[in-house]
């Protein structure tokens, strides 16, 4: 069954762009409206999560309004001779009525039920003369470089985030070290610990094996004696 045309409004509809230099972060807006008269739950998905984050990357948009994503492209080293292949895809359904856990809503979320956009994601450098008029244009807001403030901090903690997760990546196979070399060590222990009870027993049987002989030895002794005496 085919699904169900996308109700909510994107803008761009079909691009995100991205305008260098690539240095720091670059951050591109994405604008959705709701133009229903129903709640719309989304998410907003890409293709490349390590060299994006999205803020907010899900929600709920409430019947006839709009949210702004932020979509914050992390610093890279820029090939001009290299094209873009990132793309990012926008979800959404009808919000339930009852709705109280929204993960469980996208998991039991039929597909004729889902609604999706997809835009592909390109990469600019401006250029000298852009560069020249950025350098004579007034100085920003106050307003405006404390977003850009904000999406440093944004950046940042996923960076902490994702450092924290190779952490405990480590960790973890630290963990399975430490457990294979501890099982080695216990049947390096087990095999050590028959190896002492055979040899223990060994021995145990030689010594009997040399009383017996003694015993007889004696024996033999005694009769040869007995006779003598006779």
């Amino acid at each position: 069954m085919a699904r169900a045309e996308q109700v909510l409004v994107l803008e761009p509809q079909h691009e995100l762009k991205f305008r260098g230099p690539f240095t720091d972060v670059v951050t591109a807006t994405l604008k959705l409206t709701n133009p229903t008269d129903r709640n719309v739950c989304f998410k907003v998905k890409t293709t490349a999560p390590r060299r994006y984050c999205v803020r907010p990357n899900s929600g709920v948009i409430d019947a006839g309004t709009s949210i702004v994503v932020s979509v914050m492209l992390q610093p890279f080293e820029y090939d001009p001779n290299e094209k873009s292949k990132h793309k990012f895809m926008v979800q959404s359904m009808l919000a339930p009525f009852d709705m109280t856990d929204m993960e469980g809503v996208w998991k039991e979320a039929k597909p004729e039920e889902l609604m999706d956009s997809k835009l592909r994601c390109t990469f600019e450098m401006p250029l000298e003369n852009d560069k020249t008029n950025e350098h004579t244009m007034l100085p920003k807001s106050s307003s405006a470089s404390l977003d850009d403030g904000e999406v440093k901090k944004i950046m940042e903690e996923c960076k902490r985030l994702q450092m924290e997760v190779q952490r405990l990546r480590e960790e973890n196979k630290q963990i399975r070290d430490d457990d294979g070399l501890r099982k080695r060590k216990v049947a390096s222990v087990a095999a050590s610990h028959s190896s002492t009870m055979v040899t223990s027993s060994m021995r145990d049987e030689g010594l009997s094996t040399r009383v017996l002989a003694l015993c007889v030895l004696f024996f033999v002794i005694g009769v040869i004696i007995g006779k003598l005496a006779l």
